[in-house]
C-alpha cells in the first residue's frame, strides 16, 4: 500500500469515527475463515460494519479527532484489530459479541475496547457491562412508563371512586324513598 492509498485509508476512518458514537475495537485473531464469515455475517444482520484495520492507521484517525483516545495506544490496539461501527445503539456490539461466542463455543473475538460517546472502555471485564446498556429509545420508555404510572393510578382512583360515590348516592336516594 503505497503513502496515497495509506492517506485515502486514514481519512475514511477519521470519517467514520466522527461519524460513529460508539465503536468497538476487537482482536480475532486465531479465527478460522469459516468463523471469521460467520462473525461478518452476524454483523451484517445486526447492522454493524466490521472493519479489519492496521493498528497504526486506526492510530493516525484516531489522533485526528477531538476526543484523547491515547488509552487505546497503551493497551487496546496491539495485535491483530477489528472495529465493529454500531451507530445508534451502543450495547450491540457487545451482545453480538456475547452470541457470537455463544453460537461459536469460542472465545473470540476479544473484547479489547471501546469508545460509547466519547467514554472509554478497555478490557474484556467491561464486556458484560456494555452488553447490559440500554439504548436511548429504551430509557425514553422507560421514562415515559415511570411518567405515565401515577397518571394512570389518580384516573382509575377517580373512575374507580366515581363509580362508588355515584352508587352510594344513589342507595342513599332509594333509602329515603
Amino acid at each position: 500500500m503505497n503513502r496515497a492509498e495509506k492517506a485515502v485509508l486514514i481519512e475514511e476512518l477519521v470519517e467514520k469515527f466522527s461519524s460513529n458514537d460508539n465503536f468497538y475495537i476487537t482482536d480475532a485473531s486465531g479465527m478460522t475463515v469459516a468463523e471469521t464469515n460467520m462473525l461478518r455475517g452476524l454483523c451484517f444482520e445486526k447492522g454493524i460494519e466490521y472493519k479489519v484495520v492496521k493498528n497504526t492507521m486506526v492510530q493516525k484517525a484516531l489522533a485526528q479527532l477531538d476526543t484523547d483516545y491515547v488509552p487505546f495506544d497503551e493497551s487496546v490496539l496491539r495485535g491483530f484489530t477489528g472495529v465493529m461501527f454500531s451507530g445508534e445503539n451502543a450495547n450491540s456490539p457487545a451482545k453480538l459479541i456475547k452470541e457470537f461466542r455463544k453460537k461459536s463455543g469460542m472465545v473470540s473475538p476479544v473484547f479489547k475496547g471501546a469508545s460509547i460517546d466519547t467514554d472509554l472502555f478497555i478490557g474484556e471485564e467491561n464486556l458484560d457491562m456494555l452488553s447490559k446498556l440500554k439504548s436511548k429509545a429504551e430509557l425514553i420508555g422507560e421514562v415515559i412508563t415511570l411518567l405515565q404510572s401515577p397518571a394512570k393510578n389518580v384516573i382509575s382512583g377517580l373512575q374507580g371512586s366515581g363509580s362508588k360515590l355515584s352508587g352510594i348516592l344513589k342507595t342513599l336516594s332509594e333509602r329515603e324513598n
